[in-house]
């Protein structure tokens, strides 16, 4: 298995890590089996002055506290009432940046098995699995109980090193209309030519 990143990796801006994550590994430990998926597309969220950012106008409030730790811990928060999403904490302690995960791509049958035994479909396509936020934490079975898990250390969730892609595509963020005008800071980073991503440029 490669490294686990540490801390260091997480101590710097959002927009910074949010590029970097691409093409590392997410890692799901449960019931003692490891399930390895790539991460393909992302989203930062750049602090109290970024409309589109929970922590906006910068009062920590109980359910964004992670943000305001030191980067390297999970964010999982519930939207619509309905779905989980997962985020990291990025930058340093008091400086609440973060990173969307809003795709992956499991790497073997056994994460891929994984996947469907918690999220059946009746699409063909594999990469509807864990093509978006929500859909992806229904696949890996992240909750709000797997918020505040540092992912620098082994445990259900953290992050290995993996391949520096080849082309990172840049995009406006998604389902932010509130934003005013951070709606369109080019915010959202994918792999290029990635199945998994969830919504190609126009």
């Amino acid at each position: 298995m490669k490294d686990i990143l540490k801390r260091d990796f997480y101590l710097q801006d959002g927009l910074t890590v949010a590029k970097a994550l691409l093409g590392k590994v997410l890692i799901r430990e449960k019931d003692g089996q490891q399930y390895a998926f790539k991460i393909v597309e992302t989203e930062a969220y750049m602090g109290v002055e970024d409309k589109g950012a929970h922590v906006y106008g910068g009062k920590p409030t109980t359910r964004t506290k992670p943000l305001f730790g030191i980067g390297g811990r999970t964010y999982v928060y519930l939207i619509y009432g309905m779905y989980n999403c997962l985020n990291i904490a990025a930058n340093e302690e008091g400086t609440p940046h973060c990173v969307l995960i809003r795709a992956v791509e499991p790497l073997d049958e056994v994460s891929t098995v994984y996947s469907q035994s918690n999220r059946p479909i009746k699409s063909k396509k594999l990469q509807d699995l864990t093509n978006g936020p929500g859909k992806l934490c229904k696949a890996l079975e992240i909750d709000r109980g797997l918020n505040e898990v540092d992912v620098t250390q082994v445990g259900p969730l953290y992050i290995i090193d993996g391949e520096v892609p080849d082309q990172i595509i840049a995009d406006k963020r998604i389902n932010i209309d509130y934003a005013e005008e951070y709606k369109d800071k080019a915010w959202r980073f994918y792999i290029a030519q990635n199945s998994y991503v969830s919504v190609l440029k126009k």
